[in-house]
């Protein structure tokens, strides 16, 4: 047992006093798509739709929608929200299992208004601490798994040429327009941005973490208003993310580093990280997101770990099947970093943080034969063998890299889960299906590409 495991029991139990259902990330927990107007609290419910004429007299309706409202009263009232099946499906294992509604509620931007959000009765409009935002779908990349709804680039392309020859009609609009999430073009009118600058003043003075996503966010104005306003308004207390690709033009990264250094240097910020994707290495990731330049994305990652002492990296991998071959390469690429621009101040300066593709499927890992979990041996051997220890403090991959590594090989190993209903001849077909279409729209060659995959190509082709 973990010296977490009692402090978050002890949570669980106060949580329970209250009520069984009560779940404090419902208030204090925001997510915020911008483009399209879609909110949710925790990452586990779907996004709903922001009622415009919500936001007239009150513009914190961003997050206190009168339908998350309703959803607080149930949980006061002890009612479990349907959209929370997630944490009560793990909850109903067993006492000794904890789910994500204690150990959110146990964050220290939660748990300190346990006792004040105990006595409201939902229909309150609060500021939440923890909110994620997403001004524009504005991006310069295509990445082969991303959507429209994520990237204008994407949205032009298939408005152009129309959705892909797949089983499922890849990145149709259709589902963006039955699901309300059809992206407000970036040089039009927002309202919801509107409402968010009316509301930020009010909203920042009592922010913990606050993290901008995208689309690519140093491609908009916002992110950058974000930072001057920062400037002028200094709080060294909170914690400012931001998402990039690294891969916009050279005269936006530099007026994000220059920015960033009046805040950062000045400790008119607390801590600051740079969230940026790549998933796996060299021209095979240049494939997966197609817009990527490698090595200004290298260099880029090198020039914060400089410029910017006080900020700390985290590469994201959204690990399938095409990350396979050359995954073990970035990862040697990513050790000499962690010891190159290590420092008492900032101690863990890059870290590697790899999700599991699931969707979609014929790009997932589960789509190659279970052998193909092989190909990640040499990565997890140079984790293991760079490993955070005691004499390597703060140096090495630390426990939590490598589990997710292996937990992305043990996905592979273990095949198509039933309870996915996989038909594995349809995914494979999709495969190729997908594949020539993309190489065709992108002007790439998958084979030669990727030769290490080129016989499991053919066999899908047969």
């Amino acid at each position: 047992m973990t010296d977490e495991v009692p402090k978050i029991k002890q949570t669980r139990d106060e949580l329970n006093a209250v009520s069984p259902s009560f779940c404090l990330a419902k208030w204090y927990q925001s997510t915020i798509h911008l483009q399209y107007g879609h909110t949710h609290s925790c990452h586990h419910p779907r996004t709903h739709k922001v009622p415009v004429e919500e936001l007239k007299n009150n513009p914190s309706a961003l997050h206190n929608t009168e339908y998350k409202k309703s959803q607080r009263e149930l949980m006061l009232k002890g009612v479990r929200p349907p959209e929370c099946q997630y944490c009560w499906n793990v909850e109903d294992l067993g006492p000794e299992h904890y789910s994500d509604r204690s150990s959110k509620s146990h964050e220290y931007w939660a748990k300190p208004f346990l006792k004040e959000t105990s006595q409201m009765v939902g229909v309150e409009n609060v500021n939440p601490t923890y909110v994620e935002v997403s001004f524009s779908n504005v991006c310069n990349l295509k990445c082969s798994y991303c959507s429209p709804a994520f990237s204008s680039s994407w949205m032009e392309e298939i408005q152009s040429q129309g959705a892909y020859p797949t089983s499922d009609n890849f990145n149709n609009l259709h589902w963006l327009r039955k699901e309300g999430k059809l992206p407000i073009p970036h040089r039009e009118h927002n309202p919801y941005v509107d409402a968010f600058w009316e509301w930020f003043p009010d909203l920042y003075k009592n922010l913990q973490v606050f993290r901008i996503t995208g689309g690519e966010p140093l491609l908009t104005k916002d992110t950058f208003k974000v930072l001057d306003y920062i400037n002028n308004n200094p709080r060294p207390e909170l914690e400012l993310a931001i998402n990039s690709n690294g891969c916009v033009p050279d005269k936006l990264f530099d007026q994000y580093i220059e920015k960033m250094k009046r805040i950062t240097l000045d400790n008119k910020i607390g801590l600051t990280r740079l969230y940026t994707s790549v998933d796996t290495f060299g021209e095979q990731a240049e494939y997966i997101r197609d817009g990527l330049n490698f090595n200004q994305w290298y260099d880029n990652i090198c020039r914060v770990l400089t410029e910017l002492p006080k900020t700390k990296v985290t590469i994201m991998c959204t690990t399938g099947l095409l990350s396979l071959p050359n995954f073990h390469k970035l990862v040697d690429m990513i050790h000499p970093l962690k010891r190159e621009f290590y420092s008492n101040e900032r101690r863990v300066p890059i870290t590697l943080d790899t999700a599991i593709l699931r969707h979609p499927s014929y790009l997932s890992g589960v789509v190659a034969d279970p052998s193909y979990s092989k190909m990640l041996d040499p990565s997890v051997e140079i984790m293991l063998e760079n490993a955070e220890t005691h004499d390597n403090a703060y140096k090495g991959f630390f426990d939590f890299e490598i589990a997710k590594l292996r937990r992305f090989q043990e996905y592979i190993a273990a095949g198509p889960n039933p309870q996915e209903r996989l038909n594995i001849q349809q995914v494979r077909k999709d495969f190729v299906s997908y594949i020539d279409e993309y190489d065709k729209r992108r002007n790439k060659d998958f084979c030669k590409t990727f030769p290490e995959l080129e016989e499991f190509y053919n066999l899908c082709k047969q």
